[in-house]
């Protein structure tokens, strides 16, 4: 193995795939460079890591996928309980979600609402989860405080895109307030565009205390430090190509070698493979979102468009628009995109955000687009995280499934997978703790394999409902 000593990052050795996708891909690749997002681009150099895997080797705990999750894990295995772990990924660090995200921390774990949460599992259970994500939040705040990831605290901003969502949001508003104890505000229309920002398409917000934005590859340099500083290594152009257990130990072969471990923590997002083990298999269903940075606005265009805030703001869009001013004055937007990898690249998607930029700040029509990108969401088939030990007989875990939300509650995540691995998980009594990533709708297992390559086209039929739900009816 590479001596912890490395004072450079390993550099690609293959070109960024735009067409790549999880669901027909099996191999995740090998050393495959960054995607060119604003993150990257303006991070500077990645940090030192441990280089490939080179030899076999035995450790005691493995965690495959080097983003905010895997990362999180490795610090609080070392941290809360002494564990250095060895962490595995495919290509370079912080690869896949990590740096295509849009970088809005929010007070959420996945798809659902606090309403959603009552209905699926009761008041009591609904105030605990809101809890977590309390703690979560607290516990987020605590690991970037000496992170330089370029913060922009204040809380979020749910923006109406349509009046006759308002009293929707009212009624998520109150509920807020008088169940859950959170200080969620209702503003109209003329407030959120006097004293918020001047989006034409604003019927009123929500705006809810907690929520912060971050850069995105800033946060996770700085996490691929404080995990090595703690003992952690890091090796990325490792990409698990197969996965046996046998005698109690897991053998992981790399092409440099066969890592022999103890436990084994997966936390590779929306590039999880089918292929990577039985227990993942169709699972997740991997989603795509773009994003697009604009040039820095002038003085006279943040005016026009009246940004009062740099607080992190999404739209009521079942396809939700996500979006911000940054702190050297662009404009960050993004939604979601292509069905498949193969569509991905082609320039519609990037003009469909261009079309929602001028619907909000028809000022901002036609201004230059300096860096444009996509990348893969892990989306349980029920809309929530797991964060589980699948099977108590075996030594794996993994923590998948934020469905968009998982740059703050990654960290949570995180320590609540290090501690499964450390064997105190008994009190993680939430429901996204103790089952399964379930499978598609009603399906059994078998039934499932047989379906899930119909599952694009039924995602391609619930995006139509979605744009005529959002934009027609």
């Amino acid at each position: 193995m590479q001596d912890n000593a490395q004072q450079t990052s390993t550099t690609a050795s293959r070109e960024y795939d735009p067409a790549y996708d999880p669901l027909l891909d099996s191999n995740p690749g090998a050393g495959t460079d960054y995607a060119p997002t604003y993150w990257i681009g303006t991070a500077g150099e990645p940090p030192a890591d441990d280089g490939p895997i080179e030899s076999d080797t035995e450790v005691d705990v493995v965690i495959i996928g080097a983003g905010f999750t895997g990362l999180t894990t490795a610090i609080f295995l070392a941290q809360e309980h002494g564990i250095k772990a060895t962490v595995l990924e495919a290509n370079r660090v912080a690869w896949g979600c990590s740096t295509r995200n849009g970088g809005q921390a929010q007070c959420a774990s996945g798809r659902l609402k606090r309403s959603q949460w009552i209905q699926r599992w009761g008041l009591d259970v609904a105030l605990k989860m809101h809890q977590e994500c309390i703690e979560g939040m607290e516990n987020f705040k605590e690991l970037i405080k000496d992170i330089d990831c370029d913060p922009q605290p204040g809380g979020h901003l749910y923006i109406a895109h349509r009046a006759r969502v308002m009293p929707t949001l009212e009624k998520e508003a109150e509920l807020l307030r008088n169940a859950f104890g959170y200080n969620a505000r209702i503003l109209d229309a003329d407030t959120v565009r006097n004293e918020w920002v001047n989006d034409r398409e604003a019927h009123g917000a929500m705006h809810e205390p907690e929520g912060i934005g971050v850069h995105a590859a800033k946060l996770a340099f700085g996490y691929i430090r404080k995990a090595r500083n703690l003992g952690a290594t890091i090796h990325p152009s490792s990409p698990v190509l197969s996965w046996e257990t046998k005698g109690g130990y897991h053998y992981l072969r790399t092409p440099g070698g066969v890592v022999k471990a103890k436990a084994v923590g997966v936390a590779t997002g929306g590039y999880t493979s089918n292929s990577l083990h039985k227990e993942f298999k169709n699972r997740l269903l991997p989603i795509l979102s773009n994003s697009v940075v604009t040039r820095p606005l002038t003085d006279d265009e943040i005016k026009m468009c009246n940004f009062h805030t740099r607080q992190v703001l999404t739209d009521t869009r079942v396809l939700r628009n996500y979006y911000r001013l940054l702190p050297d004055n662009r404009l960050q937007i993004g939604s979601r995109s292509a069905i498949t990898g193969r569509h991905a690249p082609e320039k519609k998607y990037e003009d469909m955000l261009r079309q929602a930029m001028r619907r909000k700040f028809p000022e901002l029509a036609g201004i230059a687009i300096e860096y444009s990108w996509w990348g893969w969401v892990d989306v349980s088939h029920d809309m929530m995280p797991r964060i589980v030990q699948p099977d108590p007989k075996q030594t794996i875990y993994y923590a998948l499934g934020y469905g968009g939300n998982g740059v703050m509650y990654s960290s949570q995540a995180g320590r609540r997978m290090a501690q499964w691995i450390a064997g105190k998980g008994e009190n993680l009594d939430l429901p996204i703790f103790k089952d399964r990533l379930p499978y598609p709708n009603v399906f059994e297992k078998i039934e499932s394999e047989v379906f899930a390559p119909f599952r694009r086209i039924g995602q391609s039929f619930l995006y139509r409902w979605y744009h005529l739900k959002d934009e027609v009816l």
